[in-house]
C-alpha cells in the first residue's frame, strides 16, 4: 500500500468522521446561492419539517415571492443584530416567527423540541466554490441549514505548507467584502488547520486579521504544559477539532451557549473632538475555556452538588468568560432523571465594582427578564436576600453582602447553590465566607452527623434558637453547596478547601491554564521579558541638638518614610518616570501606550500626582496627562485631598470615581498613579509600562505586575521599571504560580487544640468565664436592652487579668488570640469539628479581643529632626528574568505546627544609632564600586555556594570566620577579578580594604546561613 499524504486526504479524512461520527450530511453546492451565500432550499426544507404551521401561513402572505420574501427577511435581521442572534432567535415577519436553527433542550422531556433539534441540517462541502468574482475554493465549509457558518483551511506539513501558509490564505485571498466574509453576516469563525495546530478567527480584516490558537496545550487541556499539542497515537494531533468541537451536538452547544457578541463602546479624541467609537467582536470560546466548562459540568451532572472545584487560569486568559459560561451551564443545568442540578448560581466577586461583563456575556444568550440579578453598588443585602429567596437563577454580588443576611434566607432547605468564586483568595476563610455557607447551607445532613455523635434523639429536629448547633452545622462540605474557584494564584488555604486530594495527600487544581502556557500561546504578554531594577541610596543626619529616644523599628520605618517622601526623592524619580515614558513608552501600541505607578501609600500617590503635573508643567509637555485613583481623604500637612477633586479633564471637568477606568482608556490621559487600587482585576491592553515603587512579594508581586500582561493587536512587549524590589525577589515570587500549583498535604486540625492550651496558660480567663459570656450570646428570645452591657461587664475581669501581665507577655497574648481565631475560622472551613467547647472558646476570644486594649505608642514624627546628606539613584538591573520550566518551585507548603511565636519587644534606641544603621543599609557611606565588589563576593560566595551553609550550621562562628570562609573568599575574588578586573582590582590594590572586606563578609554569611 502506497500510503496517501497529500491534503486531499486531510480533508477526506477529516469529512470521514463528521460524516459517520459528527452528525453531518455530505454538502454539495447545487443549489447554493454565491451572491446570497445561502442555500435557501436547504433552510426551507429544515422550516417545512419543524414549523409547518408557521410555514403555510408564510406561504399564503407571500404566495409565488415566499422565498425570495424569506431572503429579504432573513437578510434584513442579519443586517441589523447579526447572524448569531438569528440563529438563536430566529425571524418574525408579518406576524409569523421563524426559527432558521433549533437547540437542544437541557431537559429531555420535551420530545417535539428534541425532534427539531434533530431535524437540523449541518452539512460538510469540501472544495467550496465561494465566490462570484473568481474561482477560489475553501478546503471545507461547514453550514447550518444552508448557513454557511464555519470556515476551514487545512495544511500539510509533509508538502512543505503549515498553518501559517493556511492564515496568510485568509489574509490575503479572501476578501473581507464578499457576503459569506462580512463579519457576524455569514461565516462566524475560521479555522487554519495543519497537522500539528489549530489557529482561529471571527473575523477577516485583511492584512490585519487576528489569529488567536485553537491548541490544547503540549500536556493537554486542563494540564500543565506549554504551547502546542500533546502527540495523538492513533491519530492527527488536531484531531480533537473535529472530534470534539465540530460535531453537531458540540458546535449546535458553542453556537447557543457559548459564542457571544462583544460591543465595546471607547472615548475617542478625533479632530479635537470626543466621540464614541463602537466597535463589536464575536467572542469563540478558547479551547482551555471550553473544555474547563465542560468538564466542570459533566462532573456535576454525575456527581451531584456538593463538591469543590479549583481552576488555576491565568491572569489575562479570559476568566470573565469562563466564569459567564459556567454560570449559564449551570443554571439550566439537569441530572440524568431530568431534575434541575442547582436552585441558584451565586457568582461571587471581591471587586467592589463587579465585572459588566459578566452580566453581557449571560444576558446575550437568553434574553428571559430576570434571568441575571446583579447586586452592585447600588443595592444593599436585602436586594440580595430577596434574589436568593426569590430563586433567581444567576446572581451576581460581593461576598461583602452576605454577613448582613446570613439568618434570613429562608430557601436554602433542600435547595442546592452553586458558588462561582472569582479571584479565590484567602478572604475565602473569612467571616464573610463563614456567613455565606451559614446563609445557603442545607444543615439537615450534618444535623443528622451531629446526632449520631451526640446519640441525642431530640438533635432530629432543628431548634432554631439553638444557635450554637446552628453555627456549628454551617462547618465544613456541604452536600447543597457546589464552589467553583478561580484564581491564577492559589494560596495554600485556596489549594486545600477548593483543590482536589490526591492519593498521596497532596492538593491540584481540577483545571490549569498555566501562566506559561498563555505566555508561549500568546493570549497574554510576558511582563518579565523587559525588566529594570534602580537602587537608591541615601543618607540621612540629625538636624537637631537633641538625641531623643525612641523605638527603633518605629524609628527606622519612620526615617525610611522619610527618605521615600523627601521632595528630592520623588523629584529625581518623577523625572525618570516621564523621559522613560516619552521615550520608550509613548512610541509603542502605535503611540497610544499607557502607564501605570504603584506606590507605597496613598500619601505617596498624592504627591507623585503633583510631582507629575509640575514636572511636565515645567517642561512644556503638551502630549501628557495624569490620573490617580486611592480611596478616602489623604491629608497631607493642613490639605485635604480625594480621588474625584484631583481627577479633572482637560475643561476642568471633575472625574468621577466609576468614570475613572473610562477616562484613562481615552487619548486624554496616559499615566494612572495608583495606591492599593487597579492593581488586581484590572483589565487595559493599552497598559504597556509599569512603574514600582512599592515593596512587591508573592501573590501581590503576580497580581500586580500582571496588569500590564494583556495583549493588543499592535502590543509586542512590556516593560517594567522597579525601583524597590530586586530582580531575584520578583523571580521567586512568580515562580510558584509559572507552571501548576500544587500543596503538599493537608493541615493537623488538631493543631488548634495545641494553640488552645497555649492560650490557657497565660491564666487569663478559665471556663467559667468563657461559660458566663456564651449563654449570653447564645440565648434565647430578642435581645434586650441590657445584653450588651452585659456581656461588655463579663469580660470587665478578664480585661483587668490581662493588664497585671508585663508589656512583652501581652503582646504574646494577644498574638496567640488571634492565631487562635485565625486558625479555627480556617479548619472550620475545611472539616466539621464538631466540639461544642472549642467553638465556645473561639466565640469568646473573637470577643474578647475586640476589648482587649492595645499597647499604646506615640506617634512617631521626626521629619523636623532630620536631613537628607547624600542621594544616588542608580539602575541595578536590565534584562529578562527568565521562569524555569518543569521546576518544583510551585509545591506550597502547610505548616507542621501553629505558628505562635512573637516578635521580640521594641528596644529604645538613640536616633543617632538608628541614622547610622539606616545609611549603613542603604550603603551611604559606600561608592559604587565598593558596593559592586560586595554584592559580587557575597552572591558568588554565600547564595551561590551549598556546601557552606552545612559548614556555618556545624561550626561556630570564629572557626567559619577564620579558618573556612578565608579559603571560599580568596577564591572568589580571584575568580571574580580575572572575569572584571577593572571592578575588583581595589581589593588586591589595597590589603586593608581587602581584610575589611572579608571580615564584614564573613559575618553576615554565618548570620544569613545559620538562619
Amino acid at each position: 500500500m502506497t500510503i496517501q499524504d497529500n491534503e486531499k486526504r486531510f480533508e477526506e479524512d477529516i469529512e470521514s468522521y463528521l460524516l459517520n461520527n459528527g452528525g453531518y450530511l455530505k454538502g454539495n453546492q447545487y443549489n447554493y446561492d454565491k451572491e446570497r451565500a445561502i442555500d435557501i432550499h436547504l433552510l426551507i426544507d429544515f422550516i417545512k419539517e419543524t414549523q409547518g404551521k408557521s410555514w403555510l401561513r408564510y406561504e399564503k402572505i407571500y404566495q409565488a415571492e415566499v422565498e425570495k420574501q424569506l431572503y429579504k427577511r432573513l437578510n434584513d435581521e442579519i443586517e441589523t443584530n447579526g447572524l448569531l442572534h438569528v440563529l438563536r432567535n430566529g425571524i418574525t415577519d408579518r406576524g409569523v416567527k421563524l426559527k432558521v436553527a433549533s437547540f437542544r433542550p437541557e431537559s429531555t422531556l420535551n420530545e417535539k423540541v428534541i425532534q427539531d433539534y434533530k431535524a437540523n441540517r449541518l452539512t460538510v462541502t469540501r472544495q467550496f466554490a465561494y465566490s462570484t468574482e473568481n474561482h477560489n475554493t475553501l478546503d471545507m465549509m461547514l453550514s447550518l441549514n444552508g448557513i454557511p457558518i464555519i470556515a476551514l483551511e487545512l495544511k500539510n506539513q509533509i508538502k512543505g505548507q503549515s498553518v501559517e501558509n493556511a492564515k496568510k490564505q485568509f489574509m490575503y485571498d479572501r476578501d473581507p467584502r464578499e457576503q459569506i466574509f462580512q463579519f457576524n453576516k455569514r461565516v462566524l469563525v475560521y479555522f487554519a488547520v495543519d497537522l500539528y495546530e489549530v489557529w482561529m478567527t471571527t473575523k477577516l480584516n485583511g492584512k490585519d486579521t487576528f489569529f488567536l490558537p485553537f491548541n490544547q496545550g503540549s500536556n493537554g487541556a486542563g494540564e500543565v504544559g506549554g504551547v502546542g499539542n500533546p502527540v495523538n497515537p492513533i491519530g492527527y494531533a488536531t484531531s480533537y477539532l473535529w472530534e470534539k468541537v465540530l460535531t453537531k451536538d458540540s458546535l449546535m452547544d458553542i453556537l447557543q451557549r457559548f459564542m457571544h457578541l462583544d460591543v465595546e463602546k471607547k472615548k475617542v479624541i478625533k479632530n479635537g473632538k470626543e466621540t464614541t467609537k463602537i466597535s463589536s467582536k464575536l467572542i469563540f470560546p478558547r479551547y482551555h475555556q471550553l473544555d474547563v466548562v465542560r468538564k466542570l459540568v459533566n462532573h456535576v451532572r454525575v456527581y451531584g452538588s456538593g463538591e469543590n472545584y479549583l481552576i488555576q487560569h491565568s491572569a489575562g486568559s479570559g476568566k470573565s468568560n469562563s466564569i459567564a459560561w459556567l454560570a449559564y451551564h449551570l443554571s439550566s443545568l439537569h441530572n440524568a432523571e431530568n431534575k434541575s442540578v442547582f436552585s441558584s448560581v451565586i457568582v461571587v466577586t471581591d471587586r467592589t465594582v463587579l465585572d459588566r461583563q459578566l452580566q453581557d456575556t449571560i444576558s446575550g444568550f437568553d434574553h428571559v427578564t430576570g434571568l441575571v440579578e446583579t447586586i452592585g453598588e447600588n443595592k444593599s443585602s436585602k436586594d440580595l436576600k430577596n434574589a436568593i429567596n426569590d430563586g433567581k437563577r444567576i446572581i451576581i454580588t460581593t461576598l461583602q453582602k452576605f454577613p448582613v443576611i446570613f439568618e434570613e434566607v429562608e430557601v436554602n432547605k433542600g435547595n442546592n447553590f452553586a458558588i462561582i468564586v472569582d479571584e479565590a483568595h484567602s478572604s475565602q476563610t473569612g467571616t464573610s465566607a463563614k456567613k455565606l455557607k451559614a446563609a445557603l447551607a442545607d444543615t439537615e445532613e450534618a444535623l443528622r452527623e451531629y446526632a449520631e455523635i451526640e446519640g441525642e434523639l431530640e438533635a432530629k429536629h432543628l431548634d432554631e434558637e439553638d444557635k450554637l448547633v446552628k453555627e456549628l452545622l454551617t462547618h465544613g462540605k456541604h452536600s447543597n453547596l457546589s464552589f467553583f474557584a478561580f484564581t491564577a494564584t492559589p494560596k495554600e488555604k485556596t489549594l486545600e478547601m477548593f483543590g482536589e486530594k490526591q492519593q498521596d495527600g497532596s492538593f491540584k487544581p481540577f483545571h490549569i491554564y498555566s501562566m506559561r502556557q498563555a505566555i508561549e500561546e500568546g493570549f497574554i504578554l510576558d511582563v518579565l521579558r523587559n525588566y529594570m531594577t534602580y537602587k537608591t541610596s541615601f543618607r540621612i543626619a540629625k538636624d537637631t541638638p537633641d538625641n531623643p529616644e525612641l523605638p527603633a523599628s518605629q524609628g527606622v520605618k519612620a526615617i525610611r518614610r522619610y527618605g521615600s517622601l523627601h521632595p528630592h526623592n520623588l523629584q529625581q524619580k518623577t523625572a525618570i518616570m516621564i523621559e522613560q515614558f516619552r521615550e520608550i513608552t509613548s512610541r509603542k501600541i502605535n503611540g497610544r501606550a499607557k502607564a501605570m505607578v504603584v506606590t507605597a501609600s496613598r500619601l505617596h500617590a498624592v504627591r507623585y500626582f503633583h510631582e507629575f503635573k509640575n514636572y511636565i508643567q515645567k517642561k512644556g509637555y503638551t502630549d501628557m496627562d495624569v490620573l490617580v485613583a486611592f480611596s478616602g481623604i489623604v491629608k497631607d500637612q493642613e490639605e485635604e485631598y480625594r480621588e474625584s477633586t484631583l481627577n479633572k479633564t482637560k475643561d476642568g471637568k471633575r472625574i468621577a470615581e466609576n468614570q475613572l477606568k473610562e477616562e484613562f482608556h481615552t487619548d486624554n490621559f496616559n499615566v494612572l498613579i495608583v495606591a492599593e487600587k487597579y492593581q488586581t482585576g484590572f483589565d487595559e491592553p493599552l497598559l504597556h509600562t509599569m512603574f514600582v515603587d512599592k515593596k512587591l512579594s508573592g501573590v501581590k508581586a503576580v497580581q500586580t505586575l500582571s496588569r500590564v500582561n494583556r495583549i493588543h493587536p499592535d502590543k509586542e512587549d512590556t516593560f517594567i521599571l522597579d525601583f524597590v524590589n530586586e530582580d531575584e525577589d520578583i523571580k521567586k515570587a512568580f515562580e510558584p504560580y509559572y507552571e501548576l500549583t500544587s500543596l503538599d498535604k493537608e493541615i493537623d486540625v488538631n493543631l488548634i487544640y495545641d494553640t488552645k492550651t497555649k492560650l490557657r496558660n497565660f491564666k487569663v480567663y478559665n471556663d467559667q468565664d468563657i461559660q458566663h459570656l456564651v449563654k449570653m450570646y447564645f440565648k434565647e428570645g430578642k435581645q434586650t436592652d441590657t445584653d450588651l452591657g452585659k456581656m461588655a461587664s463579663a469580660l470587665k475581669p478578664i480585661i483587668s487579668r490581662y493588664q497585671e501581665l508585663d508589656e512583652e507577655t501581652q503582646y504574646t497574648f494577644r498574638v496567640t488570640v488571634r492565631n487562635f481565631n485565625k486558625w479555627y475560622s480556617y479548619i472550620t472551613q475545611l472539616t466539621r469539628m464538631f466540639d461544642k467547647e472549642l467553638h465556645e472558646e473561639y466565640v469568646f476570644t473573637s470577643y474578647l479581643i475586640k476589648f482587649i486594649p492595645r499597647n499604646k505608642r506615640e506617634t512617631i514624627s521626626i521629619e523636623d529632626k532630620l536631613k537628607l546628606e547624600y542621594y544616588k539613584l542608580e539602575q541595578t538591573f536590565k534584562g529578562n528574568i527568565t521562569l524555569e520550566k518543569n521546576s518544583n518551585y510551585n509545591v506550597l507548603k502547610n505548616p507542621d505546627s501553629i505558628d505562635t511565636s512573637v516578635k521580640p519587644l521594641e528596644e529604645d534606641d538613640l536616633l543617632e544609632n538608628i541614622i547610622k544603621r539606616v545609611n549603613d543599609r542603604f550603603e551611604g557611606k559606600f561608592t559604587d564600586s565598593d558596593r559592586v565588589i560586595v554584592e559580587g563576593i557575597y552572591k558568588r560566595a554565600v547564595k551561590e555556594n551549598k556546601k557552606l551553609k552545612r559548614f556555618a550550621q556545624n561550626n561556630d562562628a570564629e572557626i567559619f570566620e577564620k579558618s573556612i570562609f578565608p579559603d571560599v573568599f580568596e577564591r572568589v575574588t580571584q575568580e571574580l577579578y580575572l572575569e572584571q578586573m577593572g571592578s575588583y582590582s581595589k581589593l588586591f590594590e589595597n590589603r586593608s580594604f581587602y581584610n575589611t572586606v572579608l571580615e564584614e563578609v564573613a559575618k553576615e554569611a554565618y548570620k544569613e546561613l545559620r538562619r
